[in-house]
């Protein structure tokens, strides 16, 4: 592997680590704002809200529109993380605490690592399964121990199924964003995924907003600011990059650690406790991600990276990049 191949992938781990924490808060944020707002218009907001500033960044960097076979892979992107993985964890949140829910969090880095190759073309090493499914198998198994106390038995079926909705929802997402953005680069992808999304959700956002936003608790404000700014744009900006850049299968499995970051955050947001056996299985959990990266093998064209790597590059110095390749 060349330096700059090396540089690159670099780039991607460290790109996926900063968009797997923003990711981190989008639990404990939405179960704070479900608590005063209605599951449907919360999902409706928040995509609204971020599709406005998406937007607004592509007109301001005067952006070319997807080529119409795109559009196919934008819908898929658009129906799973704006859509499909907001409206269903949405729902399960009402029932569910957040710390519940990291037992399908879990299962996310293998949901993706599945359609990274299904849709990505990637084939990792054989032993880059063992650790994917062993840390999935860790976070899952401590989740299920930590979470399936009696004040979590009555009614967490359906929330169940909900989530792994969700989860399998995301995991197609994440792969087929990841594919586009080689081609239309990470932020570019997230914003034309919302703003397709925008004449969808604008309508529906007004007709389903409460007659009157009295009562709102400031937690539930600050929950809905988290999740449509982080959660539906600035985490995506990262998270598209690191996974073109750095492999999905590879960098996906960072999505290992979001549950834990995740009850960190919600012991100071929720007052959950978090444990000594959440910092042991972190440990694991770390070792596992490392194994993974160190056996995922990354197929794909040099001309397919070159090309992503000049669309990721920062916008003002794309003519530099140009210039290099010639």
């Amino acid at each position: 592997m060349g330096g700059g191949d090396m540089n690159k992938t670099t780039s991607g781990w460290i790109c996926g680590f900063l968009g797997m924490l923003i990711f981190s808060g989008s639990l404990p944020a939405t179960r704070a704002a479900v608590a005063s707002f209605d599951p449907l218009f919360l999902t409706l907001a928040r995509a609204s809200i971020a599709s406005l500033l998406a937007l607004a960044l592509l007109l301001a960097f005067k952006e070319k529109r997807p080529a119409k076979e795109d559009l196919l892979s934008l819908v898929i992107v658009a129906s799973g993380v704006v859509i499909g993985f907001p409206l269903l964890t949405a729902f399960a949140l009402q029932t569910v605490t957040s710390a519940h829910s990291t037992v399908f969090i879990g299962l996310l880095p293998l949901a993706t690592a599945i359609f990274g190759v299904l849709r990505g073309g990637e084939s990792p090493r054989p032993v880059f399964w063992i650790f994917s499914g062993l840390g999935s198998a860790l976070v899952a198994g401590y989740a299920l121990t930590q979470n399936l106390g009696p004040q979590n038995l009555g009614g967490t079926g359906f929330a169940d199924i909900l989530m792994f909705i969700a989860i399998i929802l995301c995991g197609l997402a994440y792969a087929e964003g990841a594919k586009l953005s080689r081609k239309l680069g990470g932020w570019q992808v997230i914003s034309w995924a919302l703003v397709l999304s925008l004449p969808l959700m604008a309508p529906l956002t007004i007709y389903t907003m409460p007659a009157s936003f009295a009562g709102i608790e400031q937690s539930a404000w600050i929950g809905l600011a988290y999740i449509s700014l982080f959660s539906m744009l600035i985490g995506f900006i990262f998270w598209y990059r690191g996974l073109a850049q750095g492999g999905i299968a590879a960098v996906g499995q960072l999505q290992l650690l979001q549950p834990f970051f995740g009850l960190v955050l919600a012991a100071g947001l929720l007052g959950e406790t978090v444990s000594w056996s959440m910092i042991t299985v972190t440990g694991a959990v770390v070792f596992c991600v490392a194994g993974a990266k160190r056996f995922a093998k990354r197929q794909g064209t040099k001309s397919a990276a070159k090309t992503g790597l000049m669309k990721q590059a920062p916008l003002p110095n794309k003519l530099s990049a140009i210039q290099t390749e010639r």
